[in-house]
């Protein structure tokens, strides 16, 4: 498994991500999913999901500490003291000392920011989690954030595929030493129809996702695609066994665009 590394975490750069994935069907994916070979695993509060992703992973029988696992606490607990109470409430839902990672999920204007990332501080300074990171934040409240930590901050994690033009995003990250994680990677399924990718993945004996996901690992990026399907899984994880070519890389980055963003939010995108 490709590693991405930042402040200290070693990050695989395919990871599952388990949005909207609830109840059994959750618990039997990550189970699976860990089985093939995964190592990372991105849950949330909002997804209201921790306790199956902490029945997946022991079902599996691989040992919690070769798994990355990462949480998102939501805005309504951005407080300092809500935080840490919120993220000792995930940790309960998990069953686990601590997780890798503890992301904001978004940004808020409710909280000052330097008083959340005091919380987030914390929260690593006394064990809870491994290390810290925002999500879903721009290029300036990026900044502003690793100003303000205390603590170093490893990544932002954000929308990106190829139909969404990403770059001062990444290269924001990159400067600032953060690693770039991408959720829906491969645009909510979209991908699959696209003739530009499938002419590229028919050269390489790969499907279009297969392509997207090459895409976003030869630029250092992560990735967490969801899916609750077995083949699936399996097609996720093989795309370390082929390479995109330097024209390939910018056909497909030519396809972004401003215009290309599928979730909507309360975030000001560059």
């Amino acid at each position: 498994m490709h590693i991405i590394e930042a402040g200290g975490a070693r990050i695989p750069a395919i990871g599952l991500g388990t949005w909207e994935l609830r109840g059994r069907t959750c618990a039997r994916i990550v189970e699976q999913a860990l089985r093939l070979g995964y190592r990372h695993i991105d849950t949330a509060q909002m997804y209201d999901n921790e306790r199956e992703v902490g029945e997946g992973l022991r079902a599996s029988g691989v040992p919690r500490d070769d798994v990355f696992v990462t949480t998102k606490v939501w805005p309504t607990h951005f407080a300092p003291n809500d935080l840490i109470r919120s993220l000792k409430e995930s940790l309960v839902k998990l069953r686990m000392t601590d997780v890798d990672l503890v992301l904001l999920h978004w940004p808020s204007t409710r909280v000052p920011l330097n008083e959340t990332l005091e919380g987030l501080a914390h929260a690593k300074q006394t064990g809870l989690t491994r290390h810290i990171g925002i999500s879903n934040f721009n290029v300036t409240l990026m900044r502003e954030a690793v100003s303000l930590s205390a603590e170093p901050l490893v990544c932002n994690q954000v929308e990106y595929h190829p139909y969404l033009d990403q770059a001062k995003v990444l290269d924001a990250c990159n400067s600032l030493g953060l690693v770039t994680v991408a959720y829906s990677p491969i645009a909510k399924g979209r991908v699959k129809d696209d003739r530009t990718l499938a002419r590229i993945a028919s050269l390489h004996r790969k499907t279009a996702a297969q392509v997207c996901l090459r895409w976003l690992v030869q630029q250092n990026v992560a990735a967490i695609p969801r899916t609750s399907k077995l083949e699936r899984l399996q097609e996720n994880l093989a795309v370390f066994d082929f390479a995109l070519s330097d024209d390939e890389m910018t056909t497909i980055s030519a396809m972004g665009s401003s215009k290309g963003r599928l979730l909507a939010g309360g975030a000001d995108w560059d």
